[in-house]
């Protein structure tokens, strides 16, 4: 640890879900310097602040020195991998490697990786559900040995629905589990002590992820589950496990991940940040968790981030119905005004208010408790007056709720303009 004795996190691959989970979860953390990367180029620039592209596939033989060298560059620490091979193949060279790799050991990677393994880890165990060497009755759910996110499974109800083409040899015929689905966050130790156990209903699921889910009570089944599964495997910092009900309502196990999941979210919204945790564990650190006592649910749906290739220099924007709306403060544009406060970049506010109201642009603003003193300058103009006559155009954008005044404004200087709703395009999500 240098660079101010923080900590030097990589994610890697840093452009799916739960490495946004990730991100979130660390990138205000004082004591964390946090990086990004990945081999495919995907949503991790629009999130990382310092992110690294073109990192070679862990399959290609000049990986492994590219992760060194960047580890040397960015002075990384300890590296989260976000999927479940990149996981396996990490904890498998982790000699190799010149940081600490938050992942469970070689042995427990490749069980969890393959459900084969898992399930014949645990056979004995009143959780394992029946497993099948043939189909001889219906209904089963079959799913492959190495996979995530239901990719590939499917559930057979009769003869007719097997498919034509399927490599028997890779598959796992599983006894079909029709109840209520879970998953149970998970934090161990580095004595590999099972610290915490978060379990989460997964009530909608699109492609494999949690979208609408809530907090569950820790029951006692629920908890012989956990502590069976990390006194067999060792675990280092955050895992997860999901778990379904049998015909009979008793539950089962589904499978095992040694990476952070994407609706590790809702664990963290109780108070219980995983990924810091791990963090802690993984520079030999000791570690306290607690709970806040409250149910929370979560619902979740595409989100949309931008890049523009229009680098602005200088904003004009209005006041009446666009910083504000409905005398109430429009929390996108004062979101996007502290953003150029910590970038740099001068906010013109150009309003008719003083004109249509008894006070002052100043007065009303300080009534919206909003600090004058985050715009360079605050120019008040009477209702004859154009505002296209107060823009220095090179490099500016405007943004106003007035259809007319963009429409000017476009007309003249052919730069940028947004209404309210598009104050989010300019919004920066790097942290």
């Amino acid at each position: 640890m240098t660079r101010n004795d923080k900590i030097g996190v990589l994610v890697f691959p840093a452009g799916e879900v739960n490495a946004v989970e990730l991100h979130d979860a660390l990138s205000a953390c004082v004591n964390i310097r946090l990086y990004g990367a990945s081999s495919y180029d995907r949503h991790g620039g629009y999130v990382f602040r310092d992110y690294t592209a073109g990192l070679p596939v862990i399959s290609d033989p000049a990986f492994m020195d590219a992760l060194n060298r960047l580890i040397a560059e960015k002075e990384i620490d300890v590296i989260f991998p976000t999927h479940d091979t990149v996981a396996e193949f990490l904890s498998n060279h982790q000699p190799e490697i010149h940081a600490k790799v938050i992942v469970a050991d070689a042995r427990t990677s490749g069980i969890c990786r393959d459900k084969q393994k898992t399930f014949a880890l645990f056979q004995d165990c009143s959780f394992c559900p029946r497993i099948d060497t043939e189909v001889s009755r219906y209904p089963v759910f079959v799913k492959p040995r190495e996979g995530q996110g239901a990719v590939g499974a499917f559930l057979l109800n009769g003869p007719e629905d097997i498919p034509s083409h399927v490599d028997w040899a890779e598959m796992v015929i599983c006894e079909y589990l029709p109840g209520e689905e879970f998953t149970v966050d998970c934090i161990t130790d580095r004595d590999g002590k099972l610290r915490g156990a978060y379990p989460r209903s997964r009530k909608r699921i699109l492609a494999g992820m949690t979208v609408n889910g809530s907090s569950e009570p820790l029951t006692d089944e629920i908890r012989a589950i956990a502590e069976t599964i990390n006194a067999r495997l060792h675990f280092l910092g955050l895992w997860y496990f999901q778990i379904r009900k049998a015909a009979d309502g008793a539950l089962k196990l589904m499978e095992i991940s040694t990476r952070c999941s994407g609706t590790m979210c809702l664990t963290r919204a109780r108070g219980v940040n995983l990924p810091l945790l791990s963090v802690y564990t993984a520079v030999g650190r000791e570690i306290s968790v607690f709970c806040n006592d409250y149910r929370v649910t979560a619902d979740r749906t595409l989100i949309a981030r931008y890049r523009m290739d229009y680098a602005y220099k200088k904003v004009y924007l209005d006041l009446d119905d666009t910083l504000t709306v409905d005398g109430k403060v429009c929390l996108n544009a004062i979101r996007f005004v502290y953003q150029c406060q910590n970038q740099g970049v001068p906010v013109t506010l150009l309003t008719r208010h003083a004109f249509d109201h008894e006070e002052s642009a100043e007065a009303y603003l300080h009534k919206c408790c909003i600090a004058a003193e985050l715009f360079t300058e605050i120019r008040s103009i009477s209702f004859d007056q154009r505002k296209t006559d107060c823009i220095q155009p090179e490099g500016a954008i405007f943004i106003d709720n007035s259809f007319a005044e963009r429409k000017a404004v476009h007309d003249c200087f052919q730069i940028p303009v947004f209404d309210v709703d598009g104050i989010e395009v300019l919004l920066d999500w790097r942290v």
